[in-house]
């Protein structure tokens, strides 16, 4: 089965209308504001009791899951390690989300992305995609400075919301097609890239193998 092409610039694979940002030319929608997170309330003042005279040993703490460690390899990117490490994770937490295995950085496709995205920065910031790409790809463009890498990922994922379960359809697929690649059940490489143009950010990631197949579910 042919996975579909986008011709409006928004993503290959399957595309998605650009969805508008607010002080932005983008493809995706804006990512939420951050929330900041509430202060720790105070710990309560213990009271003043007499020691027991043999008090058992404390339990450990549970160990949580480790950090995911950073690539070792991250191929020709743009993005700073730290930028990789949460792009990947972000991808991972979303796609965890809805039972689905993780994605792991290929630095092929990094490189791959990196290459397309200082095209798109050399060409007046269009958006577009290349025509004849063999993996899925989704783009982002906003104000450099104020949105990141991250961000873009958190803009994919909010067209969560526009996806109403069930295999994609040629009449439906556009709303919620960057969301649906995000979390692809066969894809397992992801590569990313960025660049800026008239101070925008651009960024570019690719997956492998591709989503966005017309009649199959996501996962």
């Amino acid at each position: 089965m042919k996975s579909l092409r986008c011709g409006d610039g928004s993503f290959s694979g399957v595309a998605v209308a650009g969805l508008q940002l607010l002080l932005l030319a983008a493809c995706a929608t804006q990512a939420p504001a951050p929330v900041t997170p509430p202060q720790k309330k105070p710990s309560a003042s213990a009271t003043t009791q007499p020691k027991p005279a043999a008090p058992p040993a404390p339990k450990p703490a549970p160990v949580g899951p480790r950090p995911e460690a950073l690539p070792t390899k991250l191929g020709a990117t743009r993005m700073t390690p730290r930028d990789v490490q949460a792009v990947t994770v972000h991808h991972n937490k979303v796609r965890a989300a809805v039972g689905v295995g993780p994605l792991k950085w290929s630095p092929t496709l990094a490189t791959y992305s990196q290459k397309w995205a200082d095209h798109l920065a050399g060409s007046s910031c269009k958006m577009e995609h290349r025509s004849d790409s063999q993996y899925g790809e989704n783009i982002f463009r906003g104000t450099a400075g104020y949105f990141n890498a991250v961000d873009a990922a958190k803009a994919w994922e909010s067209e969560k919301k526009f996806y109403k379960g069930g295999a994609l359809k040629q009449s439906s697929w556009k709303p919620a097609g960057h969301y649906t690649q995000m979390v692809w059940r066969d894809t397992r490489m992801l590569g990313c890239g960025e660049a800026t143009c008239n101070k925008m950010l651009i960024v570019v990631c690719n997956y492998d193998p591709p989503g966005n197949y017309i009649g199959r579910k996501p996962y």
